[in-house]
């Protein structure tokens, strides 16, 4: 696509403008390759002749579509007009104040207090994606929240702009977003501590100057730490560059730190009396710029608040009133009087009442003061010299005395804060916020302009390098190819500063030299840099000044004041005198080796771009231009390891007029900023960046059919921007997005608009040639009706004439006569034909009549005789019945004890086979202890033994020793004889010998002593050993004497059990015979029903066709329309007769009613059918005979049982349980008989008053069909019991109650819906009884244990209150106070505890809720008070409490109730929240309808279809879990509609904020949606009927949100009907969607700021709130409506799922 493509006529351009900077034209004819001249037309009208060439085209305006988004990254133009157009929309026409520009948010100071700063908007953006909503200051904190907590990574918030830009309250705003959203849980609340360090560094730091009246004069950075839960833990700040000369001066209309202000405000005060101080005109320091006062500040008031928070970081009034005391003694030396003695000298007056005061506060010498204020000491190598000093000089040294004094406060001031908001934790992670100077530029520029813009270098090397950096990862992350972008490097320019033999390094070392003056200092920087060095020029017209080549702008600074300022020197001796203060602080700031006041003071090391060189001297002193560098190094690293945030403030216009717009200014700040840095960054590469799901619904309009056919929107993207856009390079896809470079979506959105244009004007060509055809057609028809009556009109006029005339006249009268007769004569001919079918119709009713008449007395002798059958084949099945299930269960109880006898049988003989085994067992025993003694005495006799073999052998020894003595004995002797010469020799071995055999004898006879000793201590102990065995043989002995004694016994007592089995089985074999007597008499029973049943079949078919033909005059169809569903329920329900009877009965009333009209027909009938009744009567009291004879064969039966117990005697208690049984039976058998007689009759004399004789005949063979199948199912589960489990007595006991429950009808519908009904007649008191000791298992089972998952279905709603107050009523029906206080407090306690412990469990809280509502109902309604017990029956009302009154329990459960229904709708609140923006404002549930943009940098996508995203449904599926566990859990009605109010408003809210904050949702196709899920809520309302919950009335404000986006907003009417139909919003939310209304196309007009100002003033009348956002917290108040249960105490009964079997009903 050529550029000349773009320049064509109607498209709009940029053109430079001196005042406005850029302004708008339109393009006026076709721009072609080679024109010079670019014809424009100017927006008032006028042409204009640009003159251009290729290479300097004028840019190009974005389309209106673009304008006013929420990043500037989302312009297809990215350049300076654009962004400054889009800031302008926003900021001027939207009144909105932020604007992202990529990764940075530019906020624009509106100079006007605005309501999007409260806690209902942080809570609004908090865990929001920073796209999805407006740019706000909250979103870039939540942003660098949900990164830190995320990833784990360090954050920053870098926050500059000029002086007055808004820098102080961006950052305050961001940290007080921290504060909120981490809040922690302990008592420190370091928050607060947090945020109070604000209004104090604001008092020190803080003061008004011409841009700005609350500027700060320093840079801060504060570190914000959290801990591993991401709650704040403390805080460390950093203070960078105070402008200490303002202590001392200031510059017209300028202040000095408000804390001077506020403190002389408050001199008046007691504390501050002594202090002496008055009006800050009064003083020097703080009258210099000539007001004093701030409009709209009250000084005293704040003085206050910083007292306030001063108390709240734990300074206590001492320090306080020390830090006030050195501010009161600088105001009184900034009022010193110094007077010049001659040119040379100055001097101070002994009587100066400020140096006076001065010296008292700070407790110095006076006269010292005095004397080296006015002169100096110099100290050279030979000499110390005191030399005085001029007045200037003098005021100089006062001056920089007062900025010392303040410098060293303020740095003690940060350093006491910073310890109160240290933290003993560990830090885990931190959020910096750094709210620090931007570029700065003015007519006069010194050392503080330098030292800021110096920063700024820094800062925007460091910016430059992040958004290369985020660039890159994003086209890596896309996989789109990276080519290198040509950035601006301020690299050179930091070196010209910082780098060796720098601006810097040359400023110290002038510094050193004691005559260094600011004028040798520029020279050498003349000579180093001047002409070698493009960055720093020579002003042509001085030679006092150099200018340096910012990345911003170009900087002239004078270099007057350079070397003082860097020095920051104050004379010697003013430092020694200072440090002999009496006053601890003074002394403190002035110590030799004082602390680092500041973190970064002593431990810092300094990396700059290049080596700077540093002289080595002892007396070198640090500067600041050194310490500025070194803490801007601190800075750099600190940011560089962290991720950095950006916000730029801007400062719209100097004279600080709310929502002025000063272009020059603006432009100005957003090239110093680095917001046109970014832009232009951005639109070297591929700065428009399109999801595919957006591109594909924005630009389907330019797809053709065979391109929408595709499945895959991927690659319907690929072809169709292939098609579209032949250079491939202007445009590249990635993984999820497309990216096109600058003005490719201009030209799309242009395509687009001519295909809708192109579309319009073939749908108005249409439209007007069928308005057109319809207006000829008109006009023609007219024309022919016209022309019709006219020549109508003429031929009549021809035509008439007096022959005409009265031939036309008898013409008439001939036809009159003609037609007359034609008319009589068809008359005559319908009517005899009527006449005749009439006739024969009549003659044809009267037979059938008669025929009919005929049938219906045949079918009454036929139903005669049927009735007796039925009833005689009623009796004899009744007959049988009992008579089998009788038999049946005797049969069964006798083999089930004939079972037991067995088992009891077998365990004796095997209790006997185990005495037997027993017995032998001991003989083994005693048999192995007897062949252990024999072992043990062979034992004792081999070592009796071995032994006398050891005595033998060591005698044996012994003796050949001294045989052997005697031979050496005998040859000694020889030996002397023979050899006497060796006999010395010879007796001295012998000796030694002699010597050593003793000795080996003496060892040998210890040895053998030895072996003695432990010889008996073993015959000692195997002595004992056998004493123990004969004592143990012994006992063995008796018991084997004891267990054969047993033996025998058991022998006698086995030959006794075999005498009995003998009989038992004589008595088996008669039980068998019995057995085969009753299989025979099964088998004729069997046979027997086979031919009853067959006999049925056949009367049934019979009785049906009877019935059938009785009733074909009946309208069957109408009775059946008038029967409800629960009735037909009742008729289908198989087993349960009362059922069948209350629904023929109710049908029977409908059939009454319905032949009301007929009752004189049916008289002769009636007296028919009393007869009968009478006949009927006679026929049940011969059943009741036959009853009775049935009575006497069970009495047969009962004495046959008896012969056979007594037969049985071998079983104990046999027959006591079969008596049991004969009991049981006697009384069931007594109740069946007498009830179902009763009853019969009752219902037969009450059934023949009314029913006619078919409707008694269906009711009777119903009655019969269903009892007969009742007992053949009841019959069916007693023959499976028998044959399977082998029942005991208490199961066949359950079958035969359940049989009689059967046959019985029930009391009533209630009591038939509850399920629980009593077995007999017993009447209950309604009450449980319970022990005092079983109350904690109550509680347990009732409340904490009980799941209502599973069992709520099976029982009445509020069965645990029930069960619960009828506990309750036995205490009191008991009079125990303490027992009845201990139930409650449990009760009580436990709710408490199970809500504790479900506090996000929906389920469990609407149950509890429930039943607490029921608990609290019951209390009032049994209270005996008189308005409670309104609604009660008499029974209830005899169940109120009697001796105490529970008026406290009732309010102490009501406010339980209103606990948990607040955590219940906060339950409900955090379920149904995530989903409603995404349902109610995201999803677009009108198809065809989109309100898709262009996205910018911050709105990022990565899914091509979102299958998972939330819709109206996924609300309404919520709303409908919600309703229907509230109904299954039994809530009251009333409460339930005020929690699905609760939840509508809260759907309400949350939608209509998100909407205030998302100005990209404020179009008319969005309203068009938004009223759609609006009606979807409504018809789910009055589908669950729910429209009395007024929760339609709560989205009423949604509602007229709505219709505001999609009414008419142009005219002054459309003004007025605004305000007129918009009354539930307020004037504040009105303007609001007025200023964020977006056009998603060209078609829609922009509202106008004139349309918006005329709203405005028509709703200046209004009285509402000045909130923006609805309180999405607010909860309505609730009411408990008091409904009285309509159950009855006496026939609850407590499900087995409870456990609760210690209960008893009373």
């Amino acid at each position: 696509m050529a550029v000349a493509e773009l320049y064509t006529q109607y498209n709009r351009v940029w053109i430079p403008d001196p005042e406005e900077v850029w302004k708008s034209a339109e393009i006026a004819r076709d721009y072609r390759a080679g024109d010079k001249i670019l014809r424009l037309l100017l927006e008032d009208g006028k042409e204009l002749d640009y003159p251009v060439d290729p290479g300097s085209l004028p840019p190009l305006r974005n389309p209106d579509i673009l304008v006013g988004e929420n990043d500037l990254t989302a312009l297809s133009y990215l350049h300076e007009p654009a962004v400054l157009h889009n800031l302008r929309i926003r900021f001027v026409e939207s009144k909105l104040i932020y604007t992202y520009s990529g990764i940075i948010l530019v906020a624009m100071n509106p100079y006007k207090q605005l309501p999007i700063y409260g806690d209902a908007i942080i809570h609004a953006y908090t865990g929001q994606n920073m796209g999805d909503m407006d740019p706000h200051i909250f979103a870039v904190a939540e942003e660098a929240y949900k990164q830190m907590a995320r990833n784990n990574r360090n954050q920053s918030i870098i926050v500059s702009g000029e002086s007055g830009a808004g820098k102080t309250v961006s950052a305050r705003y961001a940290m007080r977003y921290f504060a909120t959203v981490s809040k922690s849980s302990s008592k420190a609340h370091v928050e607060d501590k947090v945020l109070a360090s604000n209004p104090i560094t604001e008092a020190v730091g803080n003061a008004k100057t011409t841009r700005n009246d609350n500027s700060s004069r320093f840079g801060k950075y504060t570190e914000v730490s959290f801990d591993k839960s991401n709650q704040i833990i403390g805080a460390n700040m950093r203070t960078y560059l105070l402008e200490k000369s303002r202590v001392v001066f200031q510059s017209e209309n300028e202040r000095n730190y408000h804390i001077f202000y506020q403190l002389c405000a408050s001199a008046e005060q007691s504390e501050f009396k002594h202090l002496k101080l008055g009006n800050a005109e009064k003083f020097h320091y703080t009258s210099m710029g000539g007001n004093t006062v701030i409009e709209g500040v009250n000084d005293r008031a704040d003085m206050v608040e910083t007292q306030k928070t001063f108390a709240l970081l734990g300074f206590k009034e001492d320090f306080q009133m020390d830090v006030f005391t050195i501010l009161a003694a600088i105001l009184h030396l900034g009022n010193v009087q110094i007077t010049g003695v001659g040119s040379e000298r100055s001097s101070i007056s002994e009587d100066d009442s400020h140096l006076k005061v001065f010296c008292e506060l700070l407790g110095l010498a006076r006269n010292k003061v005095s004397q080296w204020l006015c002169k100096r000491k110099i100290v050279t190598s030979s000499e110390t010299v005191v030399k005085p000093m001029t007045r200037a000089q003098a005021i100089n040294a006062r001056d920089a005395l007062a900025k010392k004094i303040y410098a060293h406060l303020f740095d003690f001031i940060i350093e006491k804060i910073n310890e109160a908001l240290q933290f003993s934790g560990k830090q885990h992670t931190f959020i910096g916020v750094l709210d620090i100077y931007g570029f700065e530029t003015f007519d006069v520029n010194s050392f503080e302009q330098f030292c800021i813009n110096y920063a700024n270098e820094k800062l925007q090397q460091q910016f430059n390098l992040h958004v290369f950096k985020l660039e890159q990862e994003e086209y890596m992350k896309e996989d789109i190819p990276w080519t290198l972008i040509d950035f601006y490097d301020n690299q050179p320019v930091i070196d010209l500063i910082e780098a060796k033999m720098g601006i810097l390094e040359l400023l110290d070392e002038e510094c050193l030299l004691p005559h260094g003056t600011d004028e040798n200092w520029l020279q050498k920087l003349y000579n180093n840099f001047v002409n070698k060095n493009s960055l720093f020029e020579k002003p042509r017209m001085s030679n006092t000044s150099f200018i340096i080549q910012h990345f911003a702008d170009k900087v002239e600074y004078k270099c007057e004041g350079f070397l003082e300022k860097n020095r920051d020197t104050v004379y010697d001796m003013l430092i020694e005198i200072l440090r002999e203060s009496k006053f601890h602080l003074c002394a403190k700031f002035f110590q030799e080796n004082p602390t680092p006041s500041s973190p970064f003071g002593s431990m810092i090391t300094v990396r700059s771009a290049k080596q700077i060189f540093k002289p080595n001297s002892r007396h070198f002193r640090t500067t600041v231009g050194n310490k500025f560098r070194s803490s801007l190094s601190l800075l750099m690293e600190t940011l560089n390891a962290t991720t950095p945030h950006y916000v730029r403030c801007i400062k719209p216009n100097d004279q600080k007029l709310p929502f002025e717009f000063d272009s020059k200014r603006i432009v100005q700040q957003l090239r110093a900023c680095g917001v046109l840095e970014t832009i232009r960054i951005s639109a070297q590469s591929y700065p428009s960046r399109w999801t595919y799901i957006e591109f594909y619904s924005r630009y389907g309009i330019l797809m053709t059919q065979t391109e929408l056919s595709f499945r895959d929107k991927k690659e319907v993207c690929k072809v169709v921007l292939h098609r579209l856009i032949q250079d491939s390079n202007q445009y590249q896809f990635g993984k999820s997005k497309i990216f096109f470079r600058a003005g490719q979506v201009a030209y799309l959105e242009k395509l687009r608009l001519d295909k809708l244009r192109q579309g319009c004007i073939v749908i108005q060509k249409h439209v007007r040639g069928w308005l057109q055809r319809k207006k000829f057609l008109r006009e023609r028809r007219a024309a022919m009706t016209i022309q019709q009556y006219f020549r109508g009109q003429q031929t009549v006029r021809k035509a008439i004439t007096a022959r005409a005339l009265k031939e036309t006249w008898a013409a008439i009268v001939i036809q009159k006569h003609c037609r007359g007769y034609l008319v009589r004569n068809l008359y005559q001919l319908i009517r005899v034909a009527t006449i005749t079918i009439q006739a024969y119709a009549r003659g044809f009713l009267a037979r059938r009549r008669y025929r009919k008449m005929l049938e219906e007395h045949k079918a009454v002798i036929l139903q005669k005789y049927a009735r007796a059958w039925l009833a005689r084949r009623r009796f004899q099945s009744i007959r049988r019945f009992v008579l089998n299930i009788q038999l049946t269960y005797r049969v069964q109880r006798l083999q089930k004890k004939l079972e037991d006898q067995n088992r009891e049988n077998h365990g004796l003989l095997e209790k006997l086979a185990s005495l037997a085994a027993l017995r032998a067992g001991d003989v083994e025993k005693a048999q192995r202890l007897e062949a252990e003694l024999e072992r043990a005495a062979t034992y004792r006799h081999s070592c009796e033994e071995k032994d006398k073999r050891y005595r033998d052998a060591m005698e044996e020894k012994l003796a050949r020793l001294q045989k052997r003595n005697c031979e050496l004995e005998a040859e000694q002797e020889q030996t002397q004889r023979k050899l006497r010469e060796k006999t010395e020799e010879l007796q001295e071995k012998m000796d030694a010998l002699t010597k050593q055999l003793f000795d080996d004898v003496q060892k040998e006879e210890q040895q053998r002593i030895l072996l003695e000793k432990s010889f008996e201590v073993k015959t000692q102990d195997y002595e004992k050993q056998m004493q123990c065995l004969k004592e143990e043989i012994k006992v063995l002995r008796e018991e084997k004497t004891e267990l054969c004694r047993q033996l025998e016994e058991e022998q006698v007592t086995s030959e006794g059990l075999r005498g009995d089995m003998a009989r038992l089985s004589k008595q088996t074999k008669t039980i068998s015979e019995f057995e085969k007597e009753i299989e025979l008499l099964q088998a004729q029973k069997i046979d027997v029903e086979k031919h009853v049943q067959s006999q049925k079949r056949e009367m049934r078919e019979k009785m049906s066709e009877i019935t059938r033909q009785l009733l074909e005059s009946y309208d069957i169809k109408d009775v059946r329309s008038r029967l409800s569903v629960e009735d037909l329920e009742h008729l289908n329900e198989d087993g349960e007769l009362w059922f069948a009877y209350e629904g023929l009965k109710k049908a029977t009333r409908i059939m009454e009613s319905h032949f009301q009209s007929q009752k004189d027909c049916y008289e002769k009938e009636i007296e028919a059918l009393n007869f009968k009744v009478v006949h009927l009567s006679q026929e049940i009291n011969h059943l009741q005979k036959l009853f009775r004879e049935e009575n006497d064969i069970n009495e047969s039966i009962r004495h046959e049982v008896a012969r056979l117990t007594s037969e049985n005697m071998m079983i104990p208690d046999f027959k006591q349980q079969i008596s049991e049984l004969e009991k049981q039976k006697q009384d069931l058998e007594i109740r069946l008989n007498e009830q179902q007689s009763e009853k019969m009759k009752g219902k037969l004399e009450e059934l023949s008053s009314w029913l006619p004789l078919d409707q008694e005949e269906g009711m009777q063979r119903k009655a019969v069909e269903a009892q007969h199948e009742v007992q053949v199912r009841v019959k069916e589960q007693l023959q499976e019991a028998g044959e399977h489990s082998k029942a005991g007595q208490s199961e066949a006991e359950g079958k035969v109650s359940n049989f009689q429950e059967g046959a019985i009808p029930a009391h009533s519908g209630k009591q038939a819906n509850m399920g629980h009904l009593p077995s007999g007649p017993k009447e209950f008191l309604g009450m449980l009884e319970y022990k005092r000791e079983d109350e904690p298992k109550l509680i347990q089972n009732l409340i904490l244990d009980l799941k209502p998952r599973g069992v709520v279905v099976n029982m009445i709603p509020g069965l645990p209150a029930l069960i619960l107050f009828m506990c309750v009523r036995y205490a009191d029906a008991l009079g125990d106070a303490s027992m009845l206080k201990s139930l409650m407090n449990s009760a009580i306690n436990g709710i408490k505890q199970v809500v504790k412990a479900h506090l996000e469990d929906f389920e469990m809280l609407s149950f509890w809720l429930s039943n607490t509502c029921h608990f609290l109902n019951c209390l009032r309604q049994y209270s005996g008070e008189e308005e409670f017990m309104k609604h009660n029956s008499p029974r209830q009302n005899k169940n109120c409490l009697n001796n105490f009154d529970l008026s406290e329990y009732r309010q102490i459960l009501s406010d339980v109730a209103i606990r948990i229904y607040h955590q219940f709708i906060i339950v409900m609140e955090n379920n149904i929240q995530p989903i409603i923006v995404p349902g109610m404002l995201e999803y677009e549930s009108l198809q065809g309808i989109s309100g898709l943009k262009p996205t910018g940098f911050r709105k990022r996508s990565s899914s091509i279809d979102d299958t998972d995203a939330y819709t109206i449904t996924s609300i309404l599926q919520q709303l409908s879990y919600f309703y229907s566990t509230m109904c299954q859990n039994g809530l009251d009605p009333e409460l339930l509609r005020q929690a699905v109010k609760q939840m509508f408003f809260l759907i309400g809210a949350v939608t209509l904020n998100s909407l205030f904050l998302r100005k990209d949702m404020c179009s008319c196709r969005k309203g068009m949606q938004i009223r759609c899920n609006i009606s979807y809520l409504e018809e789910w309302l009055k589908d669950k009927n729910l429209q009395k919950s007024i929760a339609q009335e709560t989205l009423e404000p949604l509602s007229q949100a709505a219709w505001l986006l999609q009414v008419k907003k142009m005219t002054d009417s459309d003004a007025k009907e605004i305000c007129e139909r918009c009354t539930s919003l307020s004037a504040v939310q009105i303007i609001k969607i007025l200023n964020s209304y977006t056009p998603i196309d060209d078609f829609e007009k922009r509202v106008t700021p004139s349309f918006v100002r005329k709203v405005q003033a028509l709703l200046n009348n209004r009285d509402d709130s000045s909130q923006l956002m609805l309180d999405t917290k607010y909860l309505f108040q609730v009411t408990f409506p008091f409904t009285a249960s309509p159950h009855a105490l006496e026939l609850i009964q407590i499900p087995s799922s409870f456990k609760l079997g210690f209960l008893n009903r009373l």
